[in-house]
């Protein structure tokens, strides 16, 4: 029988140790930090209110010093908030790429000031974002956008259904996240890490068996039409 390298089995292991130990990511309903700040305390409205005029400010002021003030902003309000910063920057580190290319694409096509611009927009925007949701539980979130489509509900729409289809979405996206990390440690298990088959056809196939299960229990509670 083939023996494995020591080494190698002994950093396989700290890998899996490593992936074990790793808190679950969650998704956007699990974003939320309890805390007793002012942001926490602050009414949902109004920190909707406040993200949705900051993606105003963003359209509508120009130029690269207004950008640093609108960032700096965001900023402040996650050292209000006491998000934890490690999590954070974690967290922003795809927004912080996608900035760079963009910010580098505007540089090369119309000079460095909307390159700045661009940039600092886009992070703040997202920053902000994780702030209202890091002080914020979902269910608020959810009755606030319940409460928004009640007027919707004299042509037909359903707010508690709407709702509850949101809820589901979000907590779909760390369920699949998790499913391709079970399917890809056993496909590596198995030798078959190369193998895409090994990891897209078992990854679908308990895709959908979930997918199914949710509309049985969700028909089985009268909410299937």
């Amino acid at each position: 029988m083939r023996r494995q390298h020591p080494a190698r089995a002994g950093v396989s292991a700290a890998g899996v140790r490593r992936r074990r130990s790793r808190r679950p990511w969650t998704g956007p309903l699990g974003l939320y930090v309890h805390g007793t700040t002012p942001l926490h305390r602050a009414p949902v409205d109004v920190k909707l209110g406040a993200l949705a005029l900051l993606g105003v400010a963003v359209i509508v002021l120009r130029g690269p010093a207004t950008a640093a003030v609108l960032l700096a902003i965001a900023t402040v309000a996650a050292v209000v908030a006491r998000v934890p910063a490690r999590a954070t920057v974690r967290g922003l580190l795809p927004v912080l790429v996608t900035a760079g290319v963009l910010g580098a694409y505007q540089w090369w096509q119309r000079g460095p000031a909307v390159a700045v611009e661009v940039g600092a927009d886009l992070v703040s925007l997202v920053l902000a974002a994780g702030v209202v949701t890091a002080t914020t539980p979902a269910d608020r979130m959810l009755d606030v956008l319940e409460r928004s489509l009640r007027p919707l509900r004299h042509i037909g729409v359903r707010p508690d259904v709407v709702a509850l289809a949101v809820a589901l979405m979000l907590r779909t996206i760390p369920a699949l996240v998790q499913t391709v990390a079970e399917v890809r440690d056993a496909a590596r298990a198995r030798g078959l890490e190369r193998d895409p088959r090994a990891l897209l056809v078992p990854a679908a196939v308990r895709t959908v068996a979930r997918a199914r299960a949710t509309g049985d229990a969700l028909a089985a509670r009268g909410l299937g039409d």
